[in-house]
């Protein structure tokens, strides 16, 4: 049995279809449709079914893939042996990550490795979508949620909490709410949202609390948010580390402490696909990543909690 027909059925049953497994071996459609035939026809059995948005592996078809994944990953491996043989490390990953974490605190950590790593070639993503990681051919994902998909590989970067806060000059002028429901009748700076009203949730202790709020001025770009607080337009619902530096410096004060308030959810994780192959770039970013994160975490500006 051919090897690289194996590898080329691990291809089509990870993409989903046939259209999309083209386009990633970059080939025509006709040509996969062509192999998988072949394939079929020298096994004596079917190994997949198409229905009209995807296709399913059948039973047989299940069981070469499992073989086959092991196969395509070593021969990526020794391809990659070869390549690299001489040369330093090198390669190419793909990465989506948060606009306001990316933008704020990840920038810096691959500009480092990018320097540490010229060889590697990055391709970034600035994206708040928690979309999938096979559609978006996307090798590494950093996203805020409440718990990981479990389908998927996840490492906890950290924990995100949103804090309410303002610029001393809007707490002198304007005074600041001292309740929930109070907070519901000011003006709030927030992220941007689908609709005018943005649901978030409220913790202080085991208590957890629902409030609805509808933000006066709403953004996904977090720099421009934190300048929007720092000129007094209104209350900040921002995540800590936009503004942890901040309220260490007193420019910013923080309102309703100690709640802590979540909006798309408390922890950070970096994602992956469990049976995709991992090269040697790709394991080399994760691990940068995950260890830039363990700094940043026990940094004063990042607003994680201390124990």
């Amino acid at each position: 049995m051919d090897a690289h027909a194996l590898a080329l059925l691990v291809d089509i049953i990870e993409a989903g279809n046939l259209s999309l497994a083209a386009r990633r071996l970059k080939i025509s459609r006709a040509n996969v449709s062509y192999h998988l035939a072949q394939l079929e026809k020298q096994t004596g059995v079917q190994l997949i079914r198409r229905t009209t948005r995807r296709i399913e592996p059948t039973e047989m078809g299940l069981k070469l893939y499992q073989h086959g994944r092991v196969i395509r990953d070593e021969l990526r491996a020794a391809q990659e042996s070869v390549a690299t043989l001489g040369k330093g490390l090198h390669g190419s990953v793909r990465m989506s990550m948060p606009t306001g974490f990316g933008y704020m605190v990840m920038s810096g950590w691959l500009i480092e490795f990018k320097r540490t790593y010229p060889n590697i070639t990055l391709d970034l993503v600035f994206d708040n979508k928690v979309d999938d990681l096979l559609r978006d051919e996307v090798d590494i994902a950093v996203r805020v949620m409440s718990d990981p998909p479990q389908q998927m590989v996840a490492i906890e970067l950290a924990q995100m909490r949103h804090v309410v806060c303002a610029s001393v000059a809007y707490a002198a002028e304007q005074g600041l709410p001292d309740t929930l429901e109070a907070l519901q009748a000011a003006p709030v700076i927030t992220s941007a949202v689908t609709g005018r009203s943005l649901k978030v949730s409220a913790y202080l202790g085991a208590e957890r609390r629902e409030l609805t709020l509808s933000p006066s001025l709403a953004s996904e770009n977090f720099v421009f948010l934190r300048e929007a607080v720092l000129a007094g337009l209104g209350l900040g619902l921002l995540p800590d580390y936009t503004i942890a530096q901040d309220i260490l410096d007193g420019r910013v004060v923080n309102v309703l402490d100690p709640w802590r308030f979540s909006v798309f959810g408390t922890r950070m994780f970096l994602l992956r696909m469990p049976d995709r192959y991992q090269t040697q770039a790709a394991r080399t970013l994760i691990d940068f990543v995950v260890a830039k994160a363990a700094e940043w975490r026990a940094s004063p500006t990042s607003g994680q909690p201390r124990s």
